[in-house]
């Protein structure tokens, strides 16, 4: 990264000052939470280019100052000019950008459920503290409310899972308080399970309320003596984690649960190889790439010896293919994209069980050749990641992805279009 992009948290907010936003502004434009942007802006929370671009396009950076190469500017990305303005001009510059921000966030948020982002169902901040009141369940009908969650999340039907968890958080939490001995420790086991998706979700709104979900999660998790549960919330935990710049941390505590398993055992080695995946993308994350490959390989060996996954609640994908997408991840995530090529060019995704992994993959893909410089191949990736799931590609990522892409020197057939039904940018 060049001179320019040194100090990414002064650029944004020097830009952001300059046209008198608020950090909650900023926030609502990009699907990030107030808190989320203080951190970038001091420099405490890592940032991918697509989400360094998608700032750039909302507070009129010249995008080249946070990428670190030359992109030409689009109709929407100008340059911010750091002087003061008189009152009504600087009130109207404010007006006129928030206006543009609101008809961007009204492309995303839509009128009905399909055109929706994840962020618009539900505040998990506001559930997490604020459960509704509720009686205790029979574990048998919270496991199987549990399970269709659950189902709504592996869909991508974001919205429905998102007005789902207060109800079911609550009774999950009150069927655990009102058990005792093995029940409690199986109402234990729901309860990380719904606050598992809860961080899910919330991992993909950019939410801070990942943190807390994943911690509820892991703390249930281990109440319940049960070795997948406490995996399955790890992973979740190692994930906000990395997401807020504690990479090495992330790897540390993955390695470490997952030491604790055994790879021998069908069931606890499928957990045990998703703990070795996200270790290594948090590696890569780090810029570690030795040990990233590493992992990446020890978990190769464990899928070989073990390709069934559990059942259940805990169902976990932990095949060939999930371990080839990880690996094109990391390759992504190190700076390494063309090493993915080989690897994408015979991924059948159409294996992979469901649509929110399914979407995932393309997703990786789409990255992988945008790096690259092939803008139609990546939009082709990103056509399939709407077509698996329309929601997942609202999402505050796949937005400034495809931001990223229709600024980019190619110009690529229907990406506008894409780019406004996505709401990546206003109509």
């Amino acid at each position: 990264m060049g001179q320019e992009t040194s100090d990414l948290g002064a650029i944004f907010r020097s830009a952001r000052h300059a046209l008198r936003l608020k950090q909650v502004d900023v926030a609502r434009a990009v699907g990030y939470s107030p808190s989320a942007i203080s951190r970038i802006e001091g420099n405490r929370m890592r940032v991918d280019l697509d989400t360094r671009l998608r700032l750039a396009q909302v507070l009129r950076i010249p995008p080249e100052r946070v990428s670190g190469f030359p992109v030409p500017a689009g109709p929407v990305i100008d340059t911010v000019v750091n002087v003061p303005m008189p009152n009504e001009e600087d009130a109207m510059r404010r007006r006129t950008l928030l206006g543009a921000l609101a008809a961007g966030a009204s492309a995303v948020v839509g009128t009905g459920t399909a055109a929706a982002s994840p962020a618009a169902a539900v505040d998990l901040n506001d559930v997490l503290f604020r459960l509704p009141s509720a009686d205790p369940a029979p574990l048998q009908a919270l496991a199987a409310k549990t399970a269709s969650a659950r189902q709504a999340f592996t869909a991508a039907r974001y919205n429905d899972l998102g007005n789902s968890l207060p109800g079911l958080l609550a009774a999950a939490e009150a069927t655990r308080e009102s058990a005792a001995g093995r029940a409690r420790q199986q109402a234990n086991a729901v309860l990380a399970r719904a606050y598992v998706l809860a961080s899910e979700l919330a991992a993909k709104q950019h939410s801070d309320a990942a943190w807390v979900a994943a911690d509820r999660a892991l703390a249930a998790a281990r109440a319940s003596g049960m070795p997948i549960p406490v995996g399955e919330a790890a992973r979740v935990l190692a994930i906000t984690m990395r997401r807020s710049g504690n990479c090495s941390s992330a790897v540390r505590f993955l390695a470490t649960e997952a030491a604790a398993l055994d790879p021998a055992q069908e069931r606890t080695g499928a957990v045990r190889t998703t703990l070795l995946l996200t270790a290594a993308y948090s590696a890569a994350a780090g810029g570690d790439r030795a040990t990233a490959l590493t992992l990446l390989d020890e978990a190769d060996e464990t899928v070989e010896r073990r390709p069934q996954a559990p059942g259940g609640l805990f169902t976990v994908d932990a095949t060939k293919t999930q371990a080839a997408v990880y690996r094109i991840g990391v390759h992504n995530t190190l700076g390494t994209p063309d090493e993915g090529v080989e690897i994408a060019r015979s991924l059948n995704i159409g294996l992979m069980p469901t649509a929110e992994r399914r979407a995932r993959a393309w997703t990786d893909t789409a990255r992988m050749w945008h790096t690259l410089g092939n803008s139609q191949q990546a939009f082709a990736a990103l056509s399939h990641v709407e077509q698996e799931a329309a929601q997942e590609v609202r999402r505050p990522a796949l937005r400034a992805l495809t931001s990223s892409l229709l600024y980019s020197p190619a110009r690529v057939q229907g990406l506008r279009e894409f780019a406004v039904r996505t709401g990546a940018v206003p109509a």
